[in-house]
């Protein structure tokens, strides 16, 4: 697999309706290529909001392309509350983060009587990272939001997993619970969270999900690991998603496998009423655009 083309062909191919993506913000170069690359393939039409001067300046001609639009915002945070509305008000099915504060956008996303996310929902990051050492796309969670999953929000975490999962065509999501070793111990209190977890699947809290755990990185992934090792596991060393115990390790993964391995990589925010991409600064147009593809594909 070549990067996410195929996830671009699947959109492609399904020719539904365009979906509409409000950025806050997305005057940088990074952003607006991204964005106009989407609307040019016909996958998605692009609401700017605020930043609206420098946006027409970095679009130039293509500022009256059909399929973009742009709305006037006083500042950042109107931009952010004006973004979240589209959404409330279902003029828009994704919102993207371009220049503005990432503490900003959350902020809007948050607010409890016009934000995103529904009463006791769980905010949570998941990223997709494609490279030629794994032969499908490989979901992974939480690199960016929850410092110390609770064992609430880590259940809220596979679920995102999952839906990830299966909106890519998975059929039967095999989720791997990461740690440093197999074996479960009360000296990593996670652990006898996961052992919670590995026996609430087979009780069928997940229907048509294979779970196991602890494992780690290479027992995930790699069947020959499992085999040298002598672990048995449902996972057999193909693990479609990993569930990491902690941002640290999920962050230090993420960033080996875009800055070490170069993998193609997209990520978003899972939890609130719609995809959100809180694209890094840093992050190029590929995986801006890559991470609207996933977004897309979520919605689809």
């Amino acid at each position: 697999m070549d990067g996410f083309e195929s996830f671009e062909n699947k959109l492609l191919a399904e020719k539904a309706e365009l979906r509409r993506i409000a950025v806050v913000c997305g005057s940088d170069e990074s952003t607006i290529q991204a964005t106009v690359k989407a609307v040019e393939q016909r996958l998605a039409i692009v609401i700017f909001v605020g930043a609206t001067e420098a946006v027409r300046q970095a679009l130039g001609e293509k500022a009256s392309q059909p399929g973009i639009s742009l709305v006037e915002a006083s500042d950042e945070r109107e931009a952010a509350r004006l973004a979240v509305s589209l959404i409330r008000e279902g003029r828009a099915d994704v919102l993207m983060k371009g220049l503005v504060e990432t503490p900003i956008l959350l902020q809007a996303v948050l607010d409890k009587q016009q934000g995103l996310l529904p009463p006791g929902g769980v905010l949570t990051h998941v990223a997709v990272s494609v490279w030629p050492g794994y032969d499908k796309p490989l979901v992974y969670s939480d690199v960016a939001v929850i410092p110390h999953p609770t064992p609430l929000q880590r259940r809220a975490q596979i679920n995102a997993l999952v839906a990830v999962c299966r909106s890519l065509g998975v059929v039967e999501p095999r989720i791997a619970l990461v740690h440093c070793a197999e074996h479960v111990s009360d000296k990593f209190p996670h652990t006898l969270d996961y052992a919670d977890i590995v026996r609430e699947s087979k009780e069928g809290r997940w229907p048509g999900v294979v779970i196991d755990g602890p494992l780690d990185l290479r027992t995930a992934i790699d069947p020959e690991a499992l085999r040298i090792k002598g672990i048995n596991s449902p996972l057999q060393g193909r693990a479609d998603a990993l569930l990491f115990p902690d941002i640290v390790s999920g962050n230090v993964f993420y960033k080996s496998m875009t800055y070490l391995v170069q993998s193609a990589t997209a990520g978003m925010l899972m939890g609130a009423a719609c995809p959100v991409i809180l694209s890094s600064r840093g992050d190029n147009a590929e995986t801006k655009y890559d991470s609207l593809l996933l977004a897309c594909l979520f919605q689809s």
